[in-house]
């Protein structure tokens, strides 16, 4: 708990995502994780047949989680976040399985992707702030065998994000090169929310 957060409002953030509770708890954030029931692939898939960007998709889906719980809670400020992987144009899902990791590996391995990540704050009914952030990381030319015994050393934990790699741990073998805030690689853009919460004297100056 830190002594730099006023008792009110009440944080909270709208995921499940184990990554950004984790950055949130690191910087010794004062909050509640809520998961918020939202149809992510039905927004991703009608902005992409609408030819919507994809700053402006993640936007949308971070912004529908946020609105979906401070809908309950106006008093409190909830805090919504959404990542899209991006690579070449083509954009990835959360594999579905170890096979389909496999295959999001071996697309991405020797580029260049984005992780293109948007966070929204709701208070009182509305939105009070916004903001993307777009990380690139290259992947390594990385030998089939690797990305095998890569997946055997992760199991299931490799379907649990959109890259099937886990940054903050043996993922992080697999790049040459990363460029960003590594809490927006996690899923939070953690020095603006800061700044964001200082300015409206959520956190002390």
């Amino acid at each position: 708990m830190t002594a730099f957060q006023a008792p009110s409002p009440r944080l909270v953030l709208a995921s499940a995502s184990s990554a950004r509770r984790s950055v949130m708890q690191a910087a010794g954030l004062r909050f509640e994780a809520v998961a918020a029931a939202v149809d992510e692939d039905t927004i991703k898939q009608s902005a992409q047949a609408e030819g919507i960007p994809p700053a402006d998709t993640a936007l949308m889906l971070a912004d529908a989680k946020a609105e979906r719980i401070a809908r309950r809670d106006p008093e409190a400020l909830v805090i919504g976040c959404d990542q899209l992987l991006v690579c070449e144009g083509r954009w990835f899902d959360k594999p579905a399985d170890l096979p389909a990791a496999r295959d999001h590996l071996v697309a991405l391995r020797g580029r260049k992707h984005e992780l293109v990540t948007a966070i929204v704050c709701h208070r009182h009914g509305r939105r009070v702030w916004q903001h993307v952030t777009v990380p690139s990381l290259t992947m390594r030319a990385v030998s089939d065998a690797f990305i095998d015994a890569y997946l055997a050393a992760e199991g299931d934990a490799a379907t649990q994000s959109v890259g099937a790699y886990r940054i903050e741990g043996l993922g992080v073998h697999l790049f040459s090169k990363v460029e960003g805030e590594h809490a927006a690689i996690l899923g939070v853009p953690l020095l603006v929310l800061l700044a964001f919460l200082r300015q409206h004297g959520v956190l002390s100056e």
